[in-house]
Order: C-alpha cells, then structure tokens, then sequence
C-alpha cells in the first residue's frame, strides 16, 4: 500500500518586509518549521511559495512562524482572486501610503524648520534673515523628538524584532545612525561644558536625525507606489472579470454575481457584454474579442458547440451556453495563478545578490564601527569620527539589492500575460536569453495544424465507383483515429456523402499509419515508410507521390489485404506569420530546426516555404526527445516549440520548452512558456521579452552594487585625506532613500516593452 503523502504547497502574503535581509529572515524561519520541504521568499513581490508534508505541519503553524519572526501574512489561496482585485491587499498598501504621507509632511515641515536654523552653522555664514533662537539647541531637540520617536517610529520596532532574532536589517541601520546623531546632538545640549573643557565646540545634528528619518520615509512612499505599478498587470487581469451573470433558471432570466453561478447553469450573453465564465455555446453564435486574454485583435467567430471563455467581450450576437468551469477552475484564474507564481519566483542572477544581502548589514555596521575608531581614537577627532559613521550606517543600502531582481521579473511575467505569453517563472526567462537553437514543430505550429485533402487516386481509377467503395472503407477506419490526418480524410468522406462502415481491431501504429478490419478486409493505411515495412509495392503511385511531396503535401498510402490500392494528398497550409517569425528568429541569431514526421520531401517543402535550412524529417513522436537531446549534446542550448500532446517528452527534455496551447488547455499548462495565441510571432516576442528582462535586471543589479560600492567608503570619508571633503549624511540619506525607487523605475520601464524595439 502506498502511504506516501502528497506535497502540497501555498503561497502567503508577507508584510512588514523593509528589506531583502527580511526577506532572507522570513525564508530561514519558515524553512525551520518541521515539515516544509521548501520556501522560496521574493521581497518584491512580498510574497513566500512554500511547499510542505500535511502531515508534518500545516499553513497555521507556517504563519505562526512568519509571526513569531515579526511579521504577518495571509494566504493568497484564501482570497477570491477571481472577484476583481483583492480588497484586503489593495486597503492595507492604501494605509501604509497614507500614513507615511502623513509622517513625511510632519516631517518635511520640521525638517525645514530645523535646516534652515542650521543653516549659519553648516556655511560659516551669518544670514541676516535667519534669527538665532532658530538654532538654539534646546529647541532643535524639542522639534526633533516627534521626527524621531513618531515618524521614525517603525524603524526602532521592525529593528528590535530583528535584535530579538539576533539578526539585523536595513531597519538597523538607520535605527543605529539616526539614534547616533540624535543621543550625540543630545549629549551635546545637555552637557556642552564636556566639548568646551576638551577645546571641541559642542555641535549638534538634530537636523540630520529628522531630515534623514523623513528622506527615508519619503523614499518608501515612492516605493510603496512603485511597487503597486509592478503588480499592474495582475490587477488588470484580475479587473476583466465580469461582476454579474444573466442565468436562466426555470425559464426565468436573472442577474446573479458570477461567485453564484455554478456549473451546468444556462448563461444568456448579449452584443457588447463579458462572458462571466466559461463555457460552451448550446444555442446561438457570435463573434468573440479575445484579444484582452490572448493579444489577438481579431474577433473569433463561434458557434454551437464552441468553447467561450470568461473575461472576454461578446462582439455580435446573442447565444446561450452551459457553464463548464466557474470560479478558480476558469481560464482567468488560472492566468492569474500562473502570473502570482511567476512574479514570485526568482532568477538565478538573484543568487549573487542574495548572498551578498545575508551578510551585508552585519559588514556595513562592521564598516561603521571601524570608521569611527580610525577618525576618533587614530586621529581625536569625535565630530568627524560621528559624522562618517552615521554617513556609513545611513548610506548602505540592501534594499536596492533585495530589489532589483524581483521587480524586473514581476514586470516582465505581467507584461508577458498581457500579450497572450506565460511565463512558468524567472529560472524560464533567464534560459530563454541564452537560447542558440529553437526546434519547431510543424503541424500545429509552423502550420494551421488543420490539414484538408486536396488528391485522392485509386489503382482502379473511377470505374465501378472503386474511389467511393475505398474511401468508405479507409473512412471506417480513419474515424477511429484521432490524428490531424485522419481526421481531414473522415471530413473528406462526409463531403461525398459516404457512411462509413463498422471497422474492427482497430490499431494506431505510433509514426507510422492505422489499420483495421473492415467487411473482413484488412485495410492499413500510413505512410511509405510503414508499407515497405509491411512487404507492400508501392511502385504504381511512385511518381505521382513524388510529385505531391514537392508540392508540400503529405501523402497517405491506402493498402487492402496487403496490396495497394489507393493514395491521398492532404495539405496542411503554413500561416501567415510563419515566414515573418522564421525570419525574425534568424535576425536574433537563432538556429532553426523543422522536426515532422512527414517525409523528407514534404518536409523540405514546407522549409523552403517559410525559410527554414536544417529538417529533421520522418520523426516518430517518441523519437522527437531524442532529437532534442542530440541538439543539446552539440553543445546548445535548445527550445523546442510544439503543441501536441506528443510534443510532451521533447518539450520537457528542451532546455526551454514553448507550447502553443488554446485558452482552454491553459489550466494544464506546465511549460516553461506557454502562448495562448497560435500565431509563431509571439515566439519571437517572447524571447524579445526575456532578452528585456534579463537586461533590465542586469542594470538594476550594476546600478544596486556600485551605488553600495561607491558610497559607503564615500560616507566613510576616504575622500577627506586628499580633498578635504565629507559626505554630509543628509545627502547619503537622500540617495539612500531613492536608490530602492530608482531601482523600481527602471524596472518599470519593461511597461513600455515593444518587441519592434527591445532594448529597454
């Protein structure tokens, strides 16, 4: 008996995050819960993915944990993602706005009080319209006290939990370098005969204390709203929701909110309205706008029998269909779950940074302290010794670091779902950057994907109607099968008229061909490979199946009783765009590969048509992986693009796979992109994108590690010996405070993504 339990896994909400070392914090506490087997923690989405044994633990005990640690959460699978934006996270990123606005403009306006008192001191200058009591020491310190204990309030909570974890965050720093210009302007007011006795004047830096605190909270303000742009798309996704649903029920119409409508329930749309959720059209027809959900700008016509999807717009027609999928299980959530678990993962370029925030704040107060024994105990100077360590501790920052990945990835996923691409997770994007070679699929993929039959002969010729009397019994057959092939013969033989027969031992030869019994015949039918396998001549048709090849069409082999009877000529033609997509792959130095298992002329036909040099032809499914794995021992980095269930093994042993999938088949998606338009172009689209990407966050992470490179030994005055010069650590905190923001604005910048041009 199998005992083995299931992983499950959740994803929960984080707040109180101030930096990437939370971050880091939350990700050890929660993998230290017995019974989580993982945990991933993206400060920039401000989120944690967890997997955990059920049996071990459970999501209570997880954000039990995530408390302890001083910080709260709740789990995004408790939300209705499905409802419209979610209301409990939209409300609490409002109040945070709001009272840090109102802790800036408090002080904002203290600081300009206290700056401009100070302003004789720090020029040298007597300024006629500044009146001395503005800098009196006392008065500074009254004003300051509100900066320091009210607006930096949060900055001495979040790092006393830190101290009670014995761990120490960006929170830290500006506790220890604020507090130090505060207690030393303090000391300096209250006992100013201890500076006059050492021949030292007794200055203070009240002003540093509330102009850095306020600097600071100003800059998370700007983060707080930048932060809430990267999650633009989700909110954007999650708003195409329709609110209500106009179900019929005992013959009665009535509008009821979609998280009541259930499964089997009749829907009436009208022109111009959303289709609140998923289903298939049971009276009536329509055009549909997909194009908010797949990028497709033109309308789909449907009918009875088609699949509608929820979120899209009704162009034409009224119609009525049978709800099929309703709450999480439609098409939009599972989008919407794709994309949160996309934004949350994290890149391998993240590690390096990663690394460097663990122990990034321990080495900046490290930093601090030895910065101030060399300017106080080397050289006696304690005002200079005071300055430059609250200039380091102020300076350094993490959070630019903790950032600059995570941001970038949220805004390229989104970005992604918006143009009808999936993206599986940032390890995705950085592979597709790198890719040297991309295999396509043909049927499906470089083609329409619906073949059509476009010859048919018989050894017998039209006598004695022998192509009916064939075809009825290749249709017997075919109609078992569903193969792409098969199924335009079976469409074929209804055009005609023809009833097909009852066939029997019905066998699907894998690559190959059908076959069965019909009227106690034996009729196979596949391809010449497969009939010379058999024994079977095939010489009668040789020349008129050589000349159909090189017309780019694939040709059936009809066999009865072991000898050849007929042949057929199906076409599937290339789309439109495949050209064009070809050509574009090729501009970004891309090799590309055909792999089909129609013959070698066939296949080479089509490559002709759309551009394509290298052809693996005559490739079973099960031989499709094998390809793929030949490509990669060259010493590539290969995709592989399909759209098929046979397609699976060669997608998943791809260093990237791509699928091209319809709408409905979205909600098994499980590659690393999947496109939800069947055109080739957003292909190249895609790879465009992770090329942004991938960009950006390299720019985020040289302008994080070099502005931290610079500025603390800046801050920690190794300019003084040659210039004369300090960092006033007002400055340090104002870049302090908007290097996070910047970080976020060039992350954003993805926004304006356009595959036409790519650099961003």
């Amino acid at each position: 008996m199998n005992t083995a339990t299931k992983t499950e896994k959740i994803n929960l909400k984080l707040r109180g995050m101030s930096c990437a070392a939370c971050a880091s914090s939350i990700e050890s506490v929660i993998s230290n819960v017995p019974g989580v087997e993982s945990c991933n923690v993206s400060f920039g989405a401000e989120q944690a993915a967890i997997a955990y044994n059920p049996r071990r633990t459970n999501i209570h005990e997880i954000q039990n944990a995530v408390e302890s640690a001083g910080y709260s959460s709740y789990s995004l699978q408790e939300q209705e993602m499905i409802t419209g934006e979610d209301d409990e996270e939209k409300a609490a990123r409002i109040a945070e706005s709001q009272d840090l606005l109102r802790k800036v403009i408090v002080g904002g306006i203290i600081s300009s009080i206290l700056v401009i008192g100070s302003l004789p001191m720090m020029t040298g200058l007597q300024i006629p319209f500044i009146p001395a009591w503005l800098h009196n020491p006392w008065l500074q310190l009254i004003l300051t006290i509100p900066v320091q204990f009210w607006c930096g309030y949060g900055f001495y909570i979040h790092a006393w939990k830190a101290f009670k974890r014995h761990a120490a965050t960006m929170d830290t720093l500006i506790a220890l370098g604020t507090s130090a210009a505060f207690f030393y302007s303090v000391f300096a007011t209250i006992f100013p005969d201890f500076f006059l006795n050492q021949g030292l004047m007794p200055e203070v830096y009240y002003e540093i204390a509330a102009v850095v605190v306020t600097m600071i909270l100003l800059g998370e303000w700007f983060e707080n709203r930048a932060k809430g742009q990267t999650s633009e798309a989700i909110r954007q996704l999650m708003g195409l929701q329709a609110r209500d649903a106009r179900v019929i029920r005992n013959g009665q119409e009535m509008d009821i909110p979609i998280s009541e409508v259930q499964i089997d329930n009749i829907i009436l749309v009208r022109p111009g309205e959303k289709i609140p959720v998923d289903g298939e059209i049971i009276s009536g027809s329509s055009t549909i706008d997909e194009a908010m959900v797949t990028g497709e700008s033109l309308p789909v016509q449907k009918q009875l029998g088609d699949e509608v999807i929820g979120a899209t717009i009704n162009k034409t027609g009224s119609f009525k269909f049978r709800a099929t999928r309703v709450g999480a299980d439609t098409v939009l959530a599972q989008i919407v779950r794709l994309v949160r678990d996309a934004q949350g993962s994290k890149a391998p370029i993240q590690r390096l940074a990663d690394k460097v925030t663990g122990w990034f704040v321990p080495a900046v107060i490290a930093i601090a302290i030895a910065t101030f024994v060399l300017w106080f105990v080397i050289m006696g100077n304690v005002s200079l010794a005071m300055i430059t360590t609250v200039g380091v501790l102020i300076i350094a920052c993490p959070c630019a670091l903790g950032l600059a990945t995570p941001t970038s990835v949220m805004v390229g996923t989104g970005q992604g779902a918006e143009t009808g691409i999936l993206i599986i997770g940032a390890e995705s994007l950085d592979l597709a950057h790198k890719l040297q070679t991309i295999v396509l699929d043909k049927t499906g993929t470089i083609t329409h994907g619906k073949p059509t039959v476009t010859d048919y002969q018989t050894v017998r010729g039209i006598s004695d109607n022998a192509e009916l009397k064939l075809l009825r019994l290749v249709a017997a057959v075919e109609r078992n099968s569903e193969h792409p092939l098969a199924e335009a013969v079976v469409r074929y033989a209804e055009l005609q008229n023809i009833k097909p027969a009852e066939a029997y031992d019905f066998e699907a030869v894998a690559g190959s061909g059908v076959q069965g019994v019909v009227s106690d015949r034996l009729i196979q039918i596949g391809t010449q490979r497969w009939m010379n396998e058999l024994g079977i001549k095939t010489d009668a048709f040789q020349q008129q199946k050589d000349t159909w090849e090189t017309e780019a069409k694939t040709v059936v082999l009809i066999a009865v009783d072991g000898e050849l009877e007929g042949i057929i000529g199906i076409a599937d033609t290339v789309k439109p765009s495949s050209t064009a997509a070809v050509r574009a792959l090729r501009n970004l130095d891309l090799e590309v590969v055909m792999l089909t298992g129609d013959n070698q002329k066939t296949a080479e036909a089509i490559a002709r048509q759309v551009g394509i040099v290298r052809v693996e032809a005559e490739v079973r499914p099960d031989q499709k992986a094998a390809k793929v794995r030949e490509l990669q021992q060259e010493g590539k980095i290969v995709a592989m693009v399909g759209d098929g269930i046979n397609d699976a093994p060669a997608l998943a042993q791809a260093d990237v796979g791509i699928e091209i999938c319809t709408l409905t088949d979205v909600a098994i998606a499980a590659i690393d992109f999947t496109l939800i338009s069947g055109e080739l172009q957003v292909i190249v689209t895609a790879i465009k994108l992770s090329k942004a990407t991938i960009n950006n966050i390299r720019q985020n992470l040289f302008f994080a590690f070099i502005y931290n490179v610079l500025g603390i030994p800046i801050a920690a005055g190794i300019l003084f010996p040659f210039f004369g010069w300090l960092l006033n650590p007002i400055i340090g905190g104002i870049a302090m405070a908007f290097s996070s923001v910047s970080v976020i604005t060039n992350a954003l910048r993805l926004r304006n993504f356009n595959p036409s041009h790519p650099r961003t």
